[in-house]
């Protein structure tokens, strides 16, 4: 009882001095909005035929939208970031025949602290940061003359994965009240969660494989098999370049 009580005791004293520190300290708080560009790596990026023949996802560099927040409190900085990336390709399925026309949507939640490296008496600021993610996917994919596939366009069912990134920039100062964040970061989009997924179980066919993000190896991949032809994982990784106003204290 006597330990419980000097637990509760402590506990209590711990958190009054936390609420007496961050009283006595300044709050800051920026949040803004940007864009930039969105470039695919890893297995996200290639070909258009390496996407037909399910080596990589083959998309090309696309455009970001983001808004973003930053909260400092007893010298730490914490960051929320609403990401929205798009990406696409078009070129043929197989060399000199047939076409295909791929687009991927990625809407990412992250959030992680940044370390500032303060420069005295100057108005720019660096910092490195790091974050945890949830993506979402979505897209399509439109076929035209393909064999195997009949022509039309179909959409990706919508998928989540967990991930991972980090970034560095410099922070500008252009007011009292606003700054230039311009930075880059490197975002393992599906570092957990990676699926296998029939989005159509009742027929056996090579499209089933297009229409969702899958991501593992086909459980009934089988070399030659031109239905289930996606025999390894594939990475979702991007990098991401962009400028972002921020507003606040």
């Amino acid at each position: 009882m006597k330990a419980n009580t000097l637990s509760r005791a402590f506990f209590v004293l711990v958190s009054l001095l936390l609420v007496a520190g961050v009283a006595q300290t300044q709050l800051t708080l920026q949040v803004g909005g940007g864009a930039g560009i969105a470039i695919p790596v890893s297995d996200y990026a290639g070909s258009t035929i390496d996407y037909y023949n399910g080596v990589k996802y083959g998309l090309s560099t696309g455009f970001n939208l983001h808004g973003k927040a930053r909260v400092g409190v007893l010298g730490f900085q914490l960051t929320g970031e609403v990401n929205y990336s798009s990406f696409s390709n078009s070129g043929d399925a197989e060399a000199g025949q047939g076409s295909v026309d791929i687009s991927q949507k990625v809407l990412a939640f992250r959030v992680g602290p940044e370390f500032h490296i303060w420069l005295p008496a100057m108005p720019v600021t660096p910092y490195i940061g790091a974050n945890v993610a949830l993506n979402r996917f979505s897209g399509q994919a439109k076929f035209q003359g393909v064999s195997r596939i009949s022509s039309g366009t179909y959409d990706l069912q919508s998928a989540t994965r967990f991930g991972y990134g980090f970034s560095g920039g410099v922070i500008v100062t252009l007011g009292a009240l606003m700054s230039l964040d311009v930075g880059m970061s490197y975002n393992y989009m599906n570092a957990s969660g990676k699926t296998w997924e029939d989005v159509n179980p009742t027929v056996d066919q090579r499209l089933d494989s297009y229409l969702g993000l899958n991501d593992t190896k086909d459980p009934l991949f089988r070399p030659g098999d031109d239905r289930h032809f996606i025999g390894t994982v594939r990475k979702t990784n991007s990098v991401e370049v962009k400028a972002t106003i921020m507003f606040g204290l």
